[in-house]
């Protein structure tokens, strides 16, 4: 199984259009995706692949978790997370959780930790506690590290619980990195959806100080007078 999903990967790769990722992506040395490597095969046709061999072994999908091929990770990341879906006991869903966390070094762009994160860890730890560890992960130094702990929140959001979501932003005020800034301006939108009195709550708090990446992000869908309001009086 696994050298026939090898087999299907490469028919679908173009390494000429590859160039162009390998640039949107910043793999270039000293950038965060600095020495991945990318082959053009598209997200429908890698969440195909996923359904097709979901069953991969486990020693299988750590191969292609720990391989520098953007698409390999994507598509492993794909595959836990559509049998963590799928399959109904907590038991069975704490296998993939926990199969996520021993490979979290994998998650390793942006993309990987929007389109995995909420589902898997977000989500196990919305249903049975220990959100202390996305805490914990806010200190890292690494960046992905920190962009998983605000982006599991997602899966509070949803659930119209806004308050680790908050906080977490909180912690990240600081933060210098393009990337987290646009984390917690994504996910403080999405709090807006639901609830905008609680981002009126926070901008009206921390505006002066919050990263204008961070800020710009949050004031996405507001009104033109409300943007006007918290921009103006920075």
């Amino acid at each position: 199984m696994f050298q026939n999903l090898l087999n299907e990967l490469e028919i679908f790769q173009d390494q000429d259009k590859a160039k162009i990722l390998q640039r949107f992506f910043k793999t270039w040395v000293w950038e965060y995706g600095e020495w991945d490597i990318f082959l053009w095969i598209t997200v429908p046709t890698l969440r195909k692949l996923a359904k097709k061999y979901k069953n991969l072994l486990e020693s299988d999908l750590e191969k292609f978790l720990q391989s520098n091929i953007h698409e390999q990770r994507f598509l492993a990341l794909s595959i836990i997370r559509l049998n963590y879906e799928e399959w109904k006991t907590e038991t069975e869903k704490k296998y993939f959780f926990e199969l996520s966390l021993k490979n979290i070094s994998s998650i390793n762009n942006w993309d990987l930790v929007d389109t995995f994160v909420p589902y898997v860890i977000g989500d196990f730890l919305k249903k049975n506690g220990n959100i202390s560890l996305l805490y914990e992960y806010t200190k890292s130094q690494n960046l992905w590290i920190k962009r998983i702990a605000i982006i599991s929140t997602f899966a509070f959001i949803k659930e119209n619980s806004f308050d680790d979501t908050i906080k977490i932003c909180e912690l990240l005020l600081a933060d210098k990195n393009d990337l987290i800034q646009k984390a917690c301006g994504w996910m403080l939108r999405e709090i807006w959806k639901r609830d905008e009195k609680i981002l009126i709550n926070f901008l009206e708090k921390h505006h002066k100080i919050m990263p204008r990446t961070m800020l710009r992000y949050s004031l996405e869908k507001l009104d033109k007078e409300k943007k006007d309001y918290f921009m103006g009086r920075r």
